[in-house]
């Protein structure tokens, strides 16, 4: 039978009833079944309905690898997933970005904050206009009639600067430095940075110190040539003023050398809270700039560089906080399970014997004849012991009074066997062994 033969017998068998062969009379030519229609519905050997090797080939294989990349990555997506998630709950609990610098801030509370002036002033009628920016400060002062109060002024820029001294607005200057007196104030120089020590006299004709008294002021001290026409200056220290007031281009000009008297913390001191509210009250529009720090100065201290800045955020130790659960995560999940132990055939069986010669080639090439009698006693004892009814911690005199009652030796025998010094040779450890034995064979057979 040809191979054609056995490709159509299957085929015309299925064809007439009953089974029967189909011989070459049926009509039937056998090329026209064993070589299908291209697109017939059984071609490549698939079903009609699509079930078929040939249909289901690529299904198949399309699940199985769908399945493999989700056994095999399930758990690094999952802790991705994890991470992800823990960065977005860090981000949406960390609070709202505040000012950094809180030194004389409007809204500070602290010591150091200036929120407690601000509300005496509010509550006398002015018009307090908090401002962090050197431009919402001058949008904030208009036109003219206000009075720009700069707690901070090493904190501006050259050109923020140079718009601050065009502005049509008094200027309140706060422990500046020299360069925004060069700006701000020409003509007008640091003469001295000294503490402040205590209360310091006016020791002027302003009449908004005259009535303020003795105050805090000290710290900077300020010298001008030339001076100023209608310069005032007050609280001299070493003979320099720290609070110095002019007129000049239709504007009032007021440096003050410190700005503890304006703080939270002082204001309520000496003629503190009299000496500020008079300086400031000349204009009905207060516009307080707070300069925010730029990058560099330390957060709550104005105008000081920090010595060292820090090089890594603290947004990259969180993240490196997440990259160190995350490792540890993968490395529990990939480390071997712990469980019970698992016996394995040993590849050589080594016969109890051996090792017994083992260990005691090992002491005879070390000489540790007193290690080897020790072994040798205790393990006589720990075999005698509970037919004995002796413990592991009976005393001496209690073993060798038990020993002596099942054996011919006297106790004083059985001790300098049993508890003797170690032999000094060869010879005296072999004879060790033997009266041993001898031993434990007569304590055994009573």
């Amino acid at each position: 039978m040809n191979a054609s033969r056995l490709a159509t017998e299957p085929a015309d068998s299925g064809d007439r009833p009953g089974g029967q062969d189909a011989g070459p009379a049926s009509g039937v030519r056998p090329s026209a079944v064993s070589a299908p229609e291209p697109g017939a519905a059984g071609s490549d050997g698939a079903g009609s309905d699509g079930t078929g090797p040939g249909a289901s080939g690529s299904w198949a294989s399309g699940t199985t690898s769908t399945a493999t990349f989700w056994r095999q990555w399930r758990v690094p997506l999952m802790l991705i997933a994890v991470i992800l998630l823990g960065a977005i709950v860090i981000a949406l609990l960390v609070p709202a970005p505040k000012t950094t610098n809180s030194y004389l801030d409007p809204a500070g509370t602290g010591p150091v904050g200036a929120h407690a002036l601000t509300d005496i002033l509010v509550e006398r009628g002015h018009q307090v206009i908090s401002s962090y920016s050197t431009s919402a400060a001058l949008a904030a002062a208009g036109s003219g009639g206000a009075t720009i109060v700069v707690t901070s002024p090493q904190l501006l820029t050259g050109p923020q600067l140079t718009r601050l001294s065009l502005a049509p607005a008094d200027i309140v200057l706060v422990q500046p430095d020299q360069a925004a007196l060069t700006v701000l104030s020409p003509g007008v120089t640091i003469a001295a940075s000294l503490p402040v020590s205590g209360p310091v006299p006016p020791d002027c004709r302003l009449a908004a110190a005259q009535l303020a008294g003795a105050t805090d002021v000290g710290g900077l001290t300020f010298a001008a040539s030339p001076t100023p026409v209608g310069a005032v200056g007050c609280y001299p220290v070493n003979g320099n003023p720290s609070l110095l007031r002019y007129s000049a281009a239709g504007k009032i000009v007021t440096i003050i050398g410190s700005g503890m008297p304006l703080t939270n913390g002082f204001l309520a001191d000496q003629g503190n809270a009299a000496l500020a509210l008079n300086l400031l009250t000349t204009s009905h529009r207060i516009v307080w700039l707070t300069p925010e720090p730029p990058l560099g100065f330390s957060q709550g201290q104005a105008g000081r560089p920090r010595s060292n800045p820090p090089l890594i955020p603290v947004a990259a130790y969180l993240v490196a906080l997440q990259l160190g659960i995350a490792v540890l995560l993968a490395a529990l999940w990939r480390a071997r399970r712990l469980g019970p132990l698992v016996p394995e055939r040993l590849p050589v069986v080594v016969r109890a014997s051996e090792t017994v010669e083992g260990h005691a080639r090992l002491y005879q090439s070390r000489r540790a004849r007193n290690r080897a009698a020790a072994v040798l006693r205790e393990g006589m004892l720990s075999r005698v012991g509970p037919a004995l009814g002796l413990a592991r911690s009976a005393p001496q005199d209690a073993v060798t009074e038990a020993l002596a009652g099942r054996s011919r030796l006297s106790q004083q025998e059985i001790a300098m066997i049993i508890f003797g010094p170690p032999p000094a040779g060869d010879a005296e450890l072999v004879a060790l062994v033997r009266n041993l034995d001898e031993l434990e064979r007569e304590v055994r057979s009573q």
